[in-house]
């Protein structure tokens, strides 16, 4: 099994920028693709971004593609989200999602979450 704490969101102010972090504990050990999915109110989960193990191949959904970034410190068991030019319609509980591929991601195949993170942004 593998636990997944997320850290780092907050209240921002449109234009602002967060860095999301999550760690990795318990079975660290398997090569796994990361990822960021989002629950906002009277919305569906949306994968925002992930990362394949080597971090060679990522995937960014339409609307944060050039604004988020997605990035990951294997020897740290961490991921991060890095967000700028926050929007409004960015604020939603953000979740770290760990997946045996990054297909598995896109395809909203899951394998492991945490318990979320959340982000606010104003206007």
């Amino acid at each position: 099994q593998v636990q997944l704490v997320e850290s780092g969101g907050g209240l921002v102010q449109t234009g602002g920028s967060l860095r999301l972090s999550c760690l990795a504990s318990g079975r660290t050990f398997g090569n796994y693709a990361m990822g960021w999915f989002r629950q906002a109110p009277g919305k569906e989960r949306e994968l925002v971004a992930a990362i394949s193990w080597v971090g060679t191949d990522t995937y960014y959904t339409d609307s944060v593609k050039g604004r988020f970034t997605i990035s990951r410190a294997n020897a740290k068991n961490t991921v991060y989200l890095s967000m700028n030019s926050l929007r409004p319609e960015d604020t939603a509980v953000y979740y770290c999602a760990a997946g045996l591929s990054l297909s598995r991601l896109v395809k909203s195949l899951y394998d492991y979450w945490g318990q979320g993170t959340q982000v606010t942004v104003e206007s």
